[in-house]
């Protein structure tokens, strides 16, 4: 890939960022020497740990590489056998810890846990603990090596200690016996590693003992008594004995380190590879992007697609492809109105994703393998080589020419400008023919009118643009394919006050093809505009006959569930009531028998009233129990009716406000929040004010006087809210607005889209859905709906 375009399209501060997310130094160099790749089958190797990777910080989070460190030099003194000192071999240990950590991390936590393209790098880690833990034992830190290293030197040590100690003593008993009128301080002190006494000049031959300083003055002597001359020497003896056996230690560790070499070797470079690799899933996370689709056939289908060095809450997502239906798109539109974003976004899209980098763009998007990308985008003009503006594009173009083939893409900023208009158009025309004949994909920019209509009547080439709102006087930075581009310029001028006269004046040094080209643009942008609204409208209509199918569906399931429920109450009552005439006969059966053949007819009639009794107490039990027949309500006439009077559909349940007066059928329509649905006047009842007021109130869980709606408010309300560049306080309080505005508007649910990014924002999303009191229910979205980036929230009915 030719640097050239890498810098141009600004690759490098890609790498560079890319490099911060790495955690070792070997990981960030692998970081910014990565390099695009012609080879899909590579790329899709690459994509696949990248996204793996992702799955693997969604599921157990972030891990660390910060010890891997680069080992080459202590790995060649192994291998000759070298004594490594302990501040090699405590880097060694801690690397060797951070393997250990690294392959816990990528340990399955579940044995049928499905393996992803990362499994066997983890699986070839070699923690080598007994070493780490060798290591551990007898270094202490990078200046200390414990005692317990070896017996030999715990002996020496010990040995060190007690001649100190008997040094001590007998220097003790100098400066607090006999000798402390011939000191200048009652203290011990060190001249290079022997302990001395300061004595005062004039006392020198008092003190028996070796000179071996003098303060500055002269008037101090330090001397090493003659009673410690012996013990100091022993000391220096014991010291020599601990460093040779330090090294000694050292050398063993080092020797038994040396077999295992090679695996600490391959482990460096695995470690470094993850580190890379995470780092890659890291950045993904951050600018929200995904793995994207590759294919071999040069055609591209980016989706949402979003320049990734442009800030979240200014960068607009475009929808850019080319490839199958044409081959070369040429862009046209007013000056900062998103030509130029729109080209480096294609570019650095297409090297990232050959990087075997996620890319900030929608679900679904496609991008295809080419060897070269040639980019002639920006001002170039050389003071130093006497090179205008237009020769340096051409001699970036005639380069692009001579090294561009099928299997490269081209992108061109302004083709054919800074010289005379018509010669310019000219050639950018007969420059597009060359690569369009030879079958290059080419995204080229312009403002020559030629251009559009050559891509008009050109097979295998589509005109596009960048949309320009000419009301508020700013790009939309909307990409419009298949459309060509006004410049806008009498608009514009006009609304920035320049007279009518001289624009008027303008237009009639137009051409009349050319007016009648520039009306057929206007009629083009009109018609699209008008089919684009329609387009809206058919599928909010589409989402709403959704909602009231689903509703219709969900309300017949309840009725045949009720109704199993009440016939199998009804057959338990019948039973019940069975059994009870059963028990009452029964009785009856017994009290005559009882009674007998001589039985008077006062007990008889006393028995007979009391059965009666029974059955009359049961049968008020049963009618108690029946349900009051169902209120009529009168049916309404049409002058009864008002536009936006409150009223009931009685059938649906459903409140609203009257949208349209009945037909000859008596049917109307009913605004329900952002639903209008069609009703007839007999299903209709009319709400008081007060009762109005109380179903609105129980309808939206809220008084109503101080927080109404108005419907044409309710039925602008989106069925998402991107909270995307946000931080967590302005997110929380757009989301409290956006959810009580929905609800109040019958949303049954919405999208909250978050971005996947570190998953604070998410986190703090989820936190505030579960204590708003009119959510039913919130989830992650699923494939197609965001996935992790978004959060479906459902509403209570």
């Amino acid at each position: 890939m030719n640097q050239k375009a890498l810098h141009v399209l600004e690759y490098d501060k890609i790498i560079e960022k890319l490099a911060e997310h790495a955690s070792s130094q070997p990981g960030k160099k692998l970081c910014l020497e990565l390099q695009p790749s012609s080879d899909i089958g590579e790329i899709r190797k690459n994509l696949k740990k990248t996204n793996d990777a992702i799955e693997r910080l969604f599921k157990k989070g972030s891990i660390s590489f910060g010890d891997n460190k680069d080992l080459r030099g202590v790995l060649k003194a192994l291998k000759i056998e070298s004594a490594l000192d302990m501040s090699a071999l405590l880097g060694l240990a801690a690397f060797l810890d951070n393997v250990n950590r690294v392959k816990s991390y990528g340990r399955a936590e579940r044995d049928d846990e499905k393996r992803d393209s990362l499994s066997e790098s983890f699986e070839l880690l070699e923690p080598l603990t007994f070493i780490s833990q060798e290591i551990r034992r007898c270094i202490v830190s990078e200046d200390e090596m414990s005692s317990d290293a070896s017996p030999a030197l715990r002996h020496i040590r010990r040995g060190i200690m007690l001649t100190n100690d008997r040094i001590r003593d007998v220097l003790g008993k100098m400066i607090n016996g006999s000798s402390r009128t011939y000191l200048q301080d009652a203290v011990v002190t060190m001249r290079g590693d022997r302990y001395c006494i300061p004595v005062k000049a004039e006392y020198k031959s008092q003190v028996s003992g070796i000179v071996h300083d003098q303060s500055s003055s002269g008037s101090t002597l330090f001397v090493e008594p003659a009673a410690v001359v012996e013990l100091n020497n022993k000391l220096k003896e014991m010291s020599l004995q601990e460093k040779a056996e330090i090294e000694k230690i050292l050398l063993e560790l080092s020797l038994q380190i040396a077999p295992h070499a090679a695996a600490i070797g391959y482990n460096c470079d695995i470690m470094t590879d993850l580190d890379f690799v995470f780092a890659k899933a890291s950045y993904a996370l951050e600018i929200n992007a995904i793995t994207p689709i590759f294919n071999d056939h040069h055609a591209f289908d980016i989706k949402k697609g979003r320049h990734p060095l442009i800030a979240k809450d200014k960068v607009v997502p475009i929808d850019v492809y080319a490839g199958r239906d044409f081959d070369m798109l040429i862009i046209t539109g007013p000056n900062t109105g998103g030509k130029t974003v729109t080209l480096k976004t294609v570019g650095l899209l297409t090297l990232m994703g050959q990087a075997g980098l996620a890319i900030p763009a929608a679900d679904k998007s496609e991008l295809s393998v080419f060897n070269e990308v040639y980019a002639d985008i920006g001002d170039e003009q050389s003071i130093e080589q006497s090179l205008s503006t237009f020769s340096s594009h051409m001699t970036n173009t005639v380069s692009i020419l001579k090294n561009a083939d099928e299997n490269s893409l081209c992108l061109f900023d302004e083709l054919g400008a800074g010289t005379d208009p018509t010669e310019g158009a000219a050639l950018a025309i007969s420059i597009l023919n060359d690569l369009h004949k030879r079958k290059i994909r080419t995204l080229a920019t312009t403002h020559y009118s030629e251009l559009k209509v050559y891509a008009l009547n050109t097979p295998g080439i589509q005109n596009a643009s960048c949309e320009f709102d000419v009301e508020s006087l700013k790009p939309t930075y909307r990409l419009l394919i298949g459309i060509p581009g006004k410049s806008n310029a009498f608009a514009i001028s006009s609304k920035l006050g320049l007279s009518e006269e001289i624009i008027e004046a303008a237009k009639e040094q137009i051409s009349t093809e050319d007016k009648k080209f520039e009306d057929l643009l206007a009629d083009l942008e009109i018609s699209r505009k008008t089919i684009e609204n329609e387009r809206l409208e058919i599928e909010q209509y589409k989402k709403e006959v959704e909602e009231l199918k689903r509703r219709i569906e969900e309300k017949s399931s309840k009725i045949d569930s009720q109704r199993e429920e009440i016939l199998r109450e009804a057959n338990e009552k019948a039973r019940d009531i069975l059994q009870e005439a059963k028990d009452v006969a029964d009785e009856t059966i017994r009290a005559f028998r009882k009674a007998g053949p001589n039985a008077s007819m006062q007990e008889l009639e006393r028995a007979r009233t009391g059965i009666g009794q029974k059955v009359s107490d049961k049968n008020k039990a049963i009618a108690q129990k029946k349900e009051k027949p169902k209120e009529t309500h009168p049916i309404l006439k049409e002058s009864q009716l008002k536009l936006g009077e409150s009223v009931k559909i009685v059938s649906m349940g459903l409140k609203g406000t009257i949208s349209s007066k009945p037909d000859k059928d008596g049917n109307l329509y009913i605004q329900c929040g952002i639903m209008r649905t069609k009703a007839n006047i007999r299903d209709l009842v009319i709400m008081q004010d007060e009762d109005a007021k109380t179903a609105m109130k129980k309808f939206y869980g809220r008084n109503t006087s101080g927080s109404k709606m108005d419907l044409s408010r309710a039925s602008n309300i989106k069925t998402e809210v991107n909270l995307i560049g946000k931080n967590s306080d302005d997110a929380i309080a757009a989301l409290d607005k956006y959810l009580d505005d929905a609800y109040m508007a019958h949303l049954n649910n919405v999208r909250v889209v978050h971005g996947k990014g570190t998953g604070t924002l998410r986190q703090a999303v989820h936190n505030y859905l579960k204590g708003v009191p009119y959510v039913k229910s919130f989830k992650l979205g699923e494939f197609g709906e965001g996935d992790a980036g978004v959060t479906i929230v459902t509403f209570i009915k």
